[in-house]
């Protein structure tokens, strides 16, 4: 268990004033708040550090015996060193931190926390066992891009657990997935621990996919894309009818507004769908078709000539 530097998860200074800590934090909390991160574990994580820092050195009782406590922490915690855990001056025998009360501060706490603050020494004497957090698993899936397009339940096994996981609309290549509670059992009253589920989804033949947007090439005719017309472009959702203008260039991109993958965990909101064009040339032309051609390119030359 490492020593934890409130001030530089916040950010600040020893010196720092309430109001400097407070802008610090709230500037984190916004940053890493879950509803911006979801199934984020690092930006979880980090919303957590900052709370338990925040909860810390907003209160100046709290504040000032972990500046006492410095990163001498580990000086409090080995059981059998009573010289160093009880607070002599005090003369009562009992922890110098026997009276924090961790469960002032919402959420949850790291071990340092937990350990140095919310401890007694009478506990450690006594030998009572700690309540302990079960093992996190972790596990891997791997899902198409129509899956990942429509959502999907797959069925796991882990640690002897066969367990049905629903994926929402949307899931991203290496998104994970947190499931609460699903891990290892807690010891002593622990809470059991989380099983983290890393999603894969497969490259695709003919899609690219960007966030929640799809980039993919289309095929157009000659003709088409010279006079205009209409053509068939096949989606992830479904085929539709897109009109081509006139004169429409090769590379040209065409934009389809809401054919992209769904936002996860939005409803009814879709990224777009890019198609960039290519123009087809055509093969295994007829005596006629290559004599009309001919009789083209002579005009064109022709109306260049003028110009000139």
């Amino acid at each position: 268990m490492d020593y934890k530097d409130y001030y530089k998860i916040l950010g600040v200074s020893k010196t720092a004033t309430t109001d400097e800590i407070k802008k610090a934090y709230r500037k984190l909390a916004v940053k890493y708040h879950p509803d911006k991160n979801p199934n984020n574990k690092l930006a979880e994580d980090k919303f957590k550090e900052a709370n338990e820092a925040n909860g810390v050195l907003m209160d100046a009782e709290k504040r000032k015996k972990y500046d006492e406590l410095g990163e001498n922490w580990n000086q409090y915690q080995q059981p059998g060193q009573s010289g160093k855990a009880q607070d002599r001056s005090a003369g009562n025998g009992r922890s110098r931190y026997q009276s924090y009360n961790a469960n002032e501060q919402e959420g949850d706490f790291s071990d340092f926390f937990e350990n140095i603050f919310n401890a007694t020494y009478s506990d450690r004497q006594q030998g009572k066992p700690r309540a302990t957090k079960g093992h996190d698993y972790k596990a891997d899936m791997h899902v198409s891009l129509e899956d990942a397009y429509t959502g999907v339940a797959r069925q796991i096994e882990l640690q002897e657990q066969k367990l049905q996981i629903k994926i929402k609309p949307g899931v991203k290549d290496e998104q994970a997935l947190r499931l609460r509670g699903k891990g290892g059992k807690g010891l002593n009253g622990g809470q059991d621990g989380d099983i983290y589920i890393t999603v894969h989804v497969a490259k695709h033949a003919r899609y690219k996919r960007k966030e929640d947007d799809l980039y993919c090439d289309i095929m157009v005719d000659l003709y088409t894309a010279i006079l205009g017309g209409s053509i068939i472009i096949e989606t992830i959702r479904n085929p539709i009818k897109m009109n081509i203008s006139a004169e429409t260039d090769s590379g040209k991109v065409l934009r389809l507004k809401g054919m992209g993958m769904p936002r996860y965990g939005k409803e009814n909101e879709f990224g777009d769908l890019y198609a960039k064009v290519s123009i087809a040339i055509p093969k295994n032309l007829t005596p006629r078709e290559i004599e009309l051609y001919k009789e083209l390119s002579i005009i064109k030359h022709t109306t260049h000539a003028h110009a000139l």
